[in-house]
């Protein structure tokens, strides 16, 4: 059995027994003995919390994108980082317990084109530094030298994307001061976002290159165990609004059929006001068959306390991550109240 092949029968024994008892991602409602856990009122030390925290059990690098070509086409993009410990430690070899997954998608309003790669921590195949700032799996890299001037590049059978991200506003950070609740008994992550970005590059599709230009928003998030047991999954909103002001919501879904919810509106100058449990409300309007699941791909979105109440729908309903870690990822639109476009990822309907 070559290195690649026990590196995927690793990585699919951690991740997959996790996902079919429905526990959202990773196992991430399970126990983490040993692992650190995020604590309130810890201050975050960059560029240092731009790299990895291998003492923590799960972390990512997720960024999406919301594009249109020359003549107005819309396209979406994701390059998304996982990094998952096995132990909480890393060493400079093949016995690493540090295991990444990296996925990359492009959708249109007809076609969804995704990949995926997987490697071993201390091997140098994929990782990230903190300054220069670089998170790479293979051939696929985010790069900055200041995390304000990004290059991001992916690519898999059908698809590939070379664009350059550019911040035009500050870091912003969820919850209290980064320290974000996800249940009532109280896990929490650690989470940050740059949602500033402006983005221009190069989509290649199977009909060829296309320019782009457009907006990204990045999330940063590690943890060790960010759900409560009876949460089964959760439903994400990055919502940007025509106005300049932002959105990220989210509700995470009990086994009681409860919701908790969480959220920070964000005003176009990056000044934030979390969202409490109950502050954030979304409901399913449209439900669509997605290969044999029953996935909403509309919604109603309201946040009452900022005048917000709109419909959210899927560009492309059929944008699901058929992956080993399987989810429901793609752009989304914005009508009502407030106008716009964004992004909704959904785990647990699969």
């Amino acid at each position: 059995m070559n290195a690649r092949v026990t590196l995927l029968v690793s990585l699919l024994a951690f991740w997959v027994p996790s996902w079919s008892i429905a526990q959202g991602f990773g196992g991430l409602g399970t126990q983490a003995e040993g692992f650190a856990v995020p604590k309130r009122g810890t201050q975050f030390d960059f560029p240092q919390d731009h790299g990895a925290h291998p003492d923590y059990r799960i972390e990512w690098w997720y960024l999406t994108a919301n594009m249109t070509g020359p003549d107005g086409t819309p396209y979406g993009l994701q390059w998304t980082l996982f990094r998952s410990a096995l132990a909480p430690f890393e060493t400079q070899d093949w016995d690493s317990p540090q295991v990444w997954l990296g996925h990359a998608a492009v959708t249109t309003d007809n076609a969804h084109y995704t990949s995926e790669r997987f490697a071993r921590g201390g091997t140098g195949q994929a990782g990230v530094s903190p300054a220069p700032f670089e998170a790479w799996i293979d051939d696929w890299h985010m790069r900055s030298a200041n995390f304000n001037a990004m290059q991001l590049r992916a690519s898999g059978s059908q698809f590939a994307y070379d664009v350059a991200l550019t911040a035009q506003g500050p870091l912003v950070f969820h919850g209290d001061a980064g320290y974000s609740v996800k249940s009532e008994q109280g896990q929490a992550s650690y989470y940050y976002s740059q949602p500033f970005f402006d983005l221009k590059g190069t989509l290649t599709l199977p009909e060829g290159e296309v320019t782009v230009t457009g907006t990204a928003w990045l999330d940063r998030e590690w943890s060790s165990q960010p759900l409560a047991s009876d949460q089964t999954g959760w439903d994400w909103f990055s919502l940007s609004f025509d106005s300049g002001d932002k959105l990220m919501g989210f509700r995470l879904r009990q086994a009681d059929g409860t919701y908790f919810t969480s959220g920070t509106w964000i005003t176009s100058q990056g000044e934030t006001t979390a969202l409490p449990n109950g502050s954030f409300r979304a409901e399913p309007l449209t439900i669509s068959d997605v290969g044999g699941r029953d996935v909403p791909t509309g919604w109603q979105v309201e946040v009452p306390d900022h005048g917000v109440v709109v419909t959210v729908d899927a560009l492309n309903t059929q944008a699901w991550m058929d992956l080993s870690v399987p989810y429901w990822e793609g752009p989304v639109t914005v009508k009502g109240s407030h106008a716009g476009i964004g992004y909704l990822e959904m785990t647990g309907y699969d």
